[in-house]
């Protein structure tokens, strides 16, 4: 009977330990798929602006001296 509470103290000590290690695990992750996901949502207004011809954000707006000037007539 002594060694069946110490084995189940053990293993309950034990999936305790993994518990924690596996959710730190988790967690340490969280800021990189926020981050990932602020690039996504950047990405796709840049991709849905470009048919619009809008700037997204982070987008500079197109210079007028781009253009060729008018031909004379």
């Amino acid at each position: 009977m002594d060694g069946t509470a110490i084995l189940f103290i053990l293993a309950v000590a034990g999936v305790a330990s993994i518990s924690l290690f596996t959710m730190k695990g988790l967690l340490d992750q969280v800021p990189d798929v926020i981050d990932s996901a602020g690039n996504v949502r950047d990405a796709w207004d840049r991709f849905k602006n470009k048919d619009n011809g809008e700037t997204g954000p982070g987008e500079a707006p197109p210079s007028a001296d781009d253009q060729e000037p008018p031909a004379a007539a």
